[in-house]
């Protein structure tokens, strides 16, 4: 019996995230636009990784804002 609730990835390991991909990239940032950590994302490291550069491309081609106004 695991002492622990094993999570499933919200992304799918054949999924690609690309930083044209606005909707879910959404998924992954807080209202004020910061990036959700691993530990609440779900993500493994090497998609939480991915994730944060397709973030911060997005963030430079003003696809995503930086920063979140109320």
């Amino acid at each position: 019996m695991p002492l622990y609730n094993k999570k499933l990835s919200p992304i799918k390991k054949t999924e690609v995230l690309d930083y044209k991909d606005i909707d879910l990239l959404r998924k992954f940032i807080t209202e004020q636009g910061k990036i959700l950590p691993r530990r609440s994302t779900g993500l493994t490291s090497k998609q939480q990784k991915k994730l944060t550069k397709a973030i911060k491309q997005a963030r430079i081609l003003a696809l995503l804002p930086f920063l979140n106004k109320d």
